[in-house]
C-alpha cells in the first residue's frame, strides 16, 4: 500500500500547531541548574587559526608536536614516511590560495563560537550527571578541505568547520548529496557529536539483526540526544525539516499500518532494512513524498513510549539490549 502523504488538506493546521508549540517550549525550556552544577574541565581549541597562520616549516613541527593526539587520529601521520613529510604536506596546503581562500570563510563564518562552546558544555555535564564515567575529551575545530567532517573518540573531537558553512555559500563538501549536506550547518554540529556518543551507552544484541532492532537503536540514540539537548527542535536531531516533522505525526497511523500489514519488523534482509532505516531523501516503500530514514523516527516514538511507560532511567534504557522487549513493553500506538 502507497501512502499519499497528505501536505495540504488538514496538514497546514497541524503544522501551524506543531511549530508554534516546538517555539512555546524552545522559548519556555530550561536547563537543570542541578545538572549543570556538575563540574567539568572544557575549552574547545581553534586549531585552524594556529595550523592556517603558521607560514614555516618550523612552525609546523612545533604544531605537530604540541598537539600529538590531534597529530596521530586526525591528521593519521602513520599514513607518511615521516613526522617531517607530514609538516611539509601540511606547509604546501596552507600556501594553497584556494585554501586560504576557505579558511578565510571559515574564520568570518564562525568568528563567535561561544554558543556552540556553550551549548556543548551543558551537552557534556548532562552526559556526565547521566553517566558518571563519562570523561570529558578535548575538542579541537579545524579546517579539512572537506576531507573529514567530524572526529569523535572517547579522548578526543574534532570538527571541520568548513562542513558546517551555510547551505548558501560557495563552498560546499563535493561528495554529499543535497539532502545530506542540508544537515551540515551549524545548528547541527552539537547534535551529531551527541549522537556518536550515545553510541558508547547504547547496548544492543548483535544476534537481533531484524528491521526492528535497527529502529530500536536509532531510537534510543535520538532519545539519548533529546535528553542531553533538552533545548533543541526535534528537526536538528534528526534531520527532518518542521513541515517533515508535522506531516510524519500527521500520517503517523498510515504509516505505522505499513510496516503491521507488510510484516516488516522483524525482516532480516539488510537490503530491506536499508530502505526503511538507510540515507535517501525520502522512503519511495511508502510514499515518494515521505522523508528518509522513516524506520529511525519510528524507533524514536517507540522508545519514548517505552521509557516514559515504564518509568526508565536514561542509563537504564541505553543498558536494554532487548529490541523486541523494547517494543512489546513500549505500549506504542500511533498518535492520529
Amino acid at each position: 500500500m502507497k501512502i499519499l502523504f497528505n501536505y495540504r488538506q488538514g496538514f497546514l493546521l497541524l503544522a501551524l500547531t506543531l511549530t508554534l508549540a516546538c517555539k512555546s517550549q524552545e522559548e519556555e525550556c530550561q536547563l537543570d541548574e542541578k545538572i549543570l552544577a556538575v563540574p567539568i574541565d572544557f575549552n574547545i581549541e581553534r586549531l585552524e587559526d594556529r595550523f592556517y597562520t603558521a607560514s614555516a616549516i618550523e612552525e609546523i613541527n612545533y604544531l605537530l608536536e604540541e598537539y600529538p593526539d590531534f597529530t596521530d587520529k586526525y591528521l593519521q601521520v602513520e599514513l607518511y614516511d615521516s613526522k617531517a613529510e607530514l609538516a611539509e604536506a601540511l606547509l604546501e596546503i596552507n600556501q594553497d590560495s584556494l585554501m586560504q581562500e576557505l579558511f578565510q570563510e571559515v574564520k568570518q563564518e564562525f568568528s563567535d563560537f561561544q554558543a556552540i562552546e556553550r551549548q556543548l558544555r551543558d551537552a557534556f555535564a548532562y552526559i556526565k550527571y547521566y553517566f558518571p564515567e563519562f570523561k570529558v575529551p578535548k575538542v579541537y575545530t579545524y579546517l579539512s578541505g572537506f576531507g573529514n567532517d567530524l572526529l569523535i573518540t572517547e579522548d578526543l573531537i574534532v570538527i571541520g568547520l568548513d562542513y558546517y558553512l551555510p547551505k548558501t555559500h560557495r563552498f560546499q563538501p563535493p561528495e554529499l548529496p543535497q539532502y545530506m549536506a542540508d544537515r551540515y550547518e551549524r545548528d547541527f554540529i552539537v547534535p551529531m557529536i551527541v549522537t556518536a556518543i550515545s553510541s558508547r551507552y547504547n547496548q544492543v544484541d548483535l544476534s537481533q539483526n531484524t528491521l526492528l532492532a535497527e529502529m530500536i537503536f536509532y531510537g534510543k540514540a535520538y532519545h539519548f540526544t533529546k535528553v542531553v539537548l533538552p533545548c533543541i527542535s526535534d528537526e536538528y536531531i534528526i534531520g527532518y525539516t518542521t513541515e517533515e516533522i508535522a506531516a510524519s505525526y500527521a500520517n503517523e497511523a498510515l504509516i505505522w499500518s505499513h510496516f503491521i500489514e507488510n510484516d516488516l519488523l522483524f525482516v532480516t534482509n539488510p537490503f530491506e532494512i536499508r530502505k526503511y532505516t538507510g540515507e535517501a531523501p525520502s522512503t519511495d516503500e511508502i510514499s515518494p513524498d515521505a522523508p528518509g530514514r522513516l524506520g529511525r523516527w519510528l524507533g524514536w516514538n517507540i522508545v519514548d513510549d517505552y521509557r516514559f511507560n515504564n518509568e526508565l532511567e536514561l542509563d537504564q534504557l541505553m543498558a536494554e539490549k532487548d529490541a523486541e522487549k523494547i517494543f512489546r513493553r513500549s505500549g506504542y500506538k500511533p498518535r492520529q
